[in-house]
């Protein structure tokens, strides 16, 4: 495939099938192909790769709302915006709903070709603060206005 390919001119049973064969081969090759993993992707190269903030490590996969650790033992709970006007769902825990679930909530904003557009840090105190209950997926989210992401950390914005 040549760089700038233009799609247009595929039937969509063609199309489709492009979208099959590129995903069978990202995932072979061990690549983030939903918005959540490509959120958390570019959050955890992010701060590697800017001084002053903590190095992270991806958490193992099926940790329950926590993507990334820091070398410190943070807990970091990404969630990725792209069309959303709310963040994914973060489930309470069972036994104890007031249980602290991790020191951090980044909210990672993605411009519609999945580039970065910017990623907001949330304390634990913080997001209960500002955090919404979805009756329907007895979770918790929280509302990505404006007014919400300017009471977190600018952690990246151009």
């Amino acid at each position: 495939m040549s760089k700038g390919m233009d799609l247009a001119h595929l039937d969509d049973q063609s199309l489709l099938s492009l979208r099959v064969k590129v995903e069978t081969e990202m995932s072979s090759r061990g690549l983030a192909f939903s918005v959540g993993a490509i959120g958390e992707e570019l959050a955890i190269v992010h701060f590697n790769s800017t001084r002053g903030l903590p190095t992270l490590l991806a958490a193992p996969p099926g940790t329950k709302n926590v993507d990334a650790l820091s070398r410190d033992g943070e807990r970091y709970s990404i969630k990725t915006q792209l069309k959303a006007k709310k963040s994914g769902t973060i489930y309470p825990d069972d036994e104890d709903p007031d249980r602290q679930l991790f020191e951090y909530l980044l909210i990672v904003r993605l411009k519609p070709d999945y580039s970065l557009k910017s990623i907001h840090r949330f304390s634990w105190d913080n997001f209960v603060t500002l955090r919404s209950w979805d009756r329907r997926m007895s979770a918790w989210y929280l509302s990505c206005s404006g007014k919400n992401l300017h009471q977190g950390e600018v952690i990246f914005e151009p």
